[in-house]
């Protein structure tokens, strides 16, 4: 299980950076979330994972930490809102500049 988790945590984070540093601001956006979906699989699984097991049991010997699971959801309402920002953003640049490239003009041929 841990394998999988670090495979997809790498994976994510890596199309993420190639994402960043395409010359299209669609590519950026959508590098940005998967970056951002990466710190979260990070995050969530630093609250140890454990299989069919309850998040906090009941005498006290907690198997998985709360806390790293609210953080989580919370940055998943964040990273969506700031998302929804940066297409708007987007398409009211692309509007004024009538190209979606990253420096607001193409680059010769």
């Amino acid at each position: 299980m841990e394998l999988v988790l670090t495979i997809a945590i790498g994976v994510l984070t890596g199309s993420g950076i190639w994402l960043l540093l395409r010359p299209r601001t669609f590519q950026v956006i959508i590098g940005l979330s998967l970056l951002s979906y990466a710190v979260n699989l990070f995050i969530f699984a630093m609250g140890r994972l454990a299989v069919d097991v309850a998040p906090v049991l009941e005498d006290g010997t907690g198997n998985s930490d709360p806390l790293p699971q609210a953080l989580v959801l919370t940055a998943i309402v964040i990273g969506f809102a700031t998302t929804a920002l940066f297409l708007v953003v987007l398409l009211a640049n692309r509007g004024f500049s009538g190209t979606d490239h990253v420096d607001g003009r193409e680059p010769p041929p």
